[in-house]
């Protein structure tokens, strides 16, 4: 086994005061939060399903929360999450096959992972509103 006599100048444990925020940081960060945003959006399906099982009168009870415009921005929100999540993933993966760790290529990514949640997003309430 090695030994060193020099001292590095490096921090042992860095942290948010030495490295500079990245588009890939923000990215991962908002990764983890849509993650859990998901666990909560699927208490909710789980609920309107649930309803759906019992009967009209709980139907109409979920029918009439998720109906609402906090309900309808929350939809909105769970629709936003599970589309970020999904690209985050892919982006993810693209990183698990070796490609992509360029700076330019991890900023178009993440630019790929915003612009990408949110035009599904958006397509997605457009077409829902459309066939109603």
């Amino acid at each position: 086994m090695s030994t060193s006599t020099t001292k590095s100048s490096r921090p042992l444990s860095p942290h948010l005061q030495i490295y500079k925020l990245t588009w890939t940081m923000v990215m991962s960060i908002i990764h983890r939060v849509t993650g859990a945003g998901l666990y909560f959006g699927t208490l909710l399906l789980a609920w309107w399903l649930v309803s759906a099982a019992i009967g009209p009168g709980a139907f109409a009870t979920a029918k009439a929360v998720f109906g609402s415009f906090l309900g309808r921005l929350v939809l909105f929100g769970f629709t936003w999450a599970l589309f970020h999540h999904m690209i985050g993933g892919v982006r993810h993966f693209i990183w698990d096959l070796g490609r992509g760790f360029g700076e330019a290529e991890r900023f178009l990514l993440a630019k790929i992972t915003l612009g990408g949640s949110l035009a599904l997003t958006i397509l997605t309430w457009i077409v829902a509103y459309a066939a109603n």
